[in-house]
This record gives C-alpha cells, sequence and structure tokens, in this order.
C-alpha cells in the first residue's frame, strides 16, 4: 500500500510536470514569429535611420572617402538590403551579433561582460518596487479613505511625477555628497547598487501601489470575503489568504511590465551612476554611433522582455487553480 501510494503521487507530480512542459514548450514555438519580428525591426534601424550610417558615424569627422567606403563594405552596407538581412539572421541564429565599430571587439562578448549587472541592478530595483509598492497599495485598500491611503496617493504622483535622473541626482547629493553613507559614482559593491536600485524601484513602486490598491479594493467588496468576515476569521487572515490571492493575477501582469520598464529605464539610471550595465554601454555607443553595439543590446533586452512575459504567463496558472495550462 505504501508504495502504491509513493507511485500514485509520482504520477501525479509527472504528469503536472508533462503538463507545464508541454504548455511552455507551445508558447516558445509561438514566441518565435515574435522574436523574428523583433529581429526585423532591430535589422531595419538602420535603414529607417534617416542618412547613411556611415556618414552618421562620421559626423563632424574629417574622413576620406576611401576609409568610409571601407567601413560600408565592412558592415555590408554596400549590398542589396535582401542579402544583408538574410546575413543578419544567420548570424543572429548562430550567435553572432556583428562586430563593435569602436572596440573592435565582438558584440556579444560586449554585452556578456555588462549584462549581468543590468539584470542584478533590475531584480534588485523590482525587489524595492514590490516591498513599497504592496506595502503602500495593500495598506491604501485595507485602510480606504484615511490617512494611509492619502500618503499612498501622494506617494504614487511624487513617484509618477519624478524624473529618474533628476531623483537619482537628489539621491545622490543627500546620501552620497552630503551624508556619505554610499559611494557617489561608479561602485559596483553592494553598496553602490543601493541608491541605483531605490531610484528605479521607488518610480516603478507607483504604479504598483496603485494597482494593488484597486485591486485588492475589488476584491475586499466581493461576497466570499463578506462571508469570511462573518465567519469571525481574523482580518489578517481574510486579508492575506483570502484577498491577496485572488488579487493577485492583474498584479503578476504588471510586475511582469514593469520588469521590462526597469530594464529599459536603467540605461539613464547607469549612466547617472556610472553603473556599468549594457544601459551604459547603450549610451556609449549612442553617442559613438556604434550600430552594430546598439542592434546587439536593443535585441537582447527585447529578447528578455519577451522570456519574462513567457514567466508571468507560466505563473497565473500557479497563482489561480482555476486558470489552465491550455
Amino acid at each position: 500500500m505504501g508504495c502504491d501510494w509513493v507511485r500514485a503521487i509520482y504520477r501525479s507530480f509527472a504528469g503536472e510536470v508533462a503538463i507545464v512542459i508541454a504548455y511552455i514548450t507551445r508558447r516558445l514555438l509561438l514566441l518565435i514569429p515574435i522574436w523574428f519580428g523583433v529581429l526585423t525591426l532591430v535589422f531595419l534601424m538602420r535603414v529607417l535611420v534617416p542618412g547613411d550610417p556611415v556618414d552618421i558615424m562620421f559626423f563632424g569627422q574629417q574622413s576620406d572617402p576611401v576609409v568610409k567606403q571601407a567601413v560600408r563594405h565592412e558592415l555590408g552596407l554596400d549590398r542589396p538590403l535582401y542579402v544583408q538581412y538574410g546575413k543578419y539572421i544567420w548570424g543572429v541564429v548562430h550567435g553572432d551579433l556583428g562586430t563593435s565599430i569602436t572596440t573592435r571587439r565582438p558584440v556579444v562578448a560586449e554585452i556578456k561582460n555588462r549584462y549581468p549587472n543590468t539584470l542584478v541592478l533590475t531584480l534588485a530595483s523590482l525587489t524595492v518596487a514590490i516591498i513599497i509598492g504592496f506595502a503602500a497599495g495593500i495598506l491604501a485598500a485595507v485602510y480606504k479613505d484615511s490617512l494611509i491611503d492619502t500618503a499612498s496617493t501622494v506617494l504614487s504622483l511624487a513617484g509618477l511625477s519624478m524624473p529618474g535622473f533628476w531623483l537619482g541626482l537628489l539621491l545622490i547629493y543627500i546620501f552620497a555628497v552630503n551624508l556619505h553613507w554610499f559611494p557617489v559614482l561608479g561602485s559596483m559593491s553592494p553598496r553602490g547598487m543601493i541608491l541605483p536600485s531605490v531610484t528605479l524601484g521607488f518610480i516603478a513602486s507607483a504604479v504598483l501601489a496603485r494597482i494593488v490598491r484597486s485591486s485588492m479594493l475589488e476584491v475586499l467588496n466581493e461576497d466570499y470575503i463578506r462571508t469570511a468576515r462573518a465567519k469571525g476569521i481574523k482580518e489578517s487572515t481574510v486579508i492575506i489568504q483570502h484577498a491577496w490571492t485572488n488579487a493577485l493575477i492583474p498584479i503578476v501582469t504588471i510586475v511582469g511590465l514593469q520588469f521590462g520598464g526597469l530594464l529599459s529605464g536603467a540605461f539613464v539610471i547607469e549612466y547617472v551612476f556610472a553603473w556599468h550595465g549594457v544601459g551604459e554601454l547603450a549610451v556609449q555607443a549612442l553617442q559613438k554611433r556604434d550600430f552594430p553595439l546598439i542592434q546587439g543590446i536593443i535585441l537582447v533586452v527585447s529578447t528578455t522582455y519577451v522570456l519574462v512575459n513567457l514567466l508571468v504567463d507560466v505563473l497565473y496558472a500557479r497563482i489561480d487553480p482555476r486558470i489552465a495550462y491550455q
């Protein structure tokens, strides 16, 4: 009997894992056209940008037409557009994003050195956003129309109104320059990550707080919440076990979208704090008109965003059992 019980649990677990794997596989197959669409848009950057990319690279510099022609040939810009597109797709599929014009190193190597720093900063910022946004949103919903609700609204408006670079400079001036609590610029230590992650996270928490508040208020007005309270269940249990779990679906969606927003928002903040990630690298590439590097960064960031959305879809069924993997 004991062995039958273990086998039944194993079969149930294996069956659930197989369903999840099949769902992820189907979603990945559906993402292939989207990914190729992203590839196409990234490739067309060279076509959609007004003017000749080589002329833009040498803007304000004295250059020999022969040198320009050599660069144009190196980038493959002297070939028909369909040939350029086919070569670009073939290279990306085989892990070749081209060569940086300024450093003469493979674009993959340049991004590989910086991308982990950006990912760590984004995850830290998302953690800050979740802590602030969830706490402010839940308290605002539970204590609706109170001073706490008003304070949460003011906090959200402040976060939505502040430009990220301005808040970052303000935090640097207060906590790094005056109080000397944190490094000023360019520190890749955990202490050096606090100010940029708080800057990004605070702005993202403003959106999360409003979504959490509205989602919680909607659930708190449901009949089953009134029934739970009528049964004498503790208010903390009603909030956490009944209301919060049922309010998570729209919140998870916004968290996934905020991850993409933080990933792109890190571009400016990294430059402000001299954080050595792909955001800082992208700003430098734009300044130097390094189109292969810019294309590679956009492609990597876009792919990450697509995969995060896939993860959010997979989490739906784990959060709400009413949603099945289909």
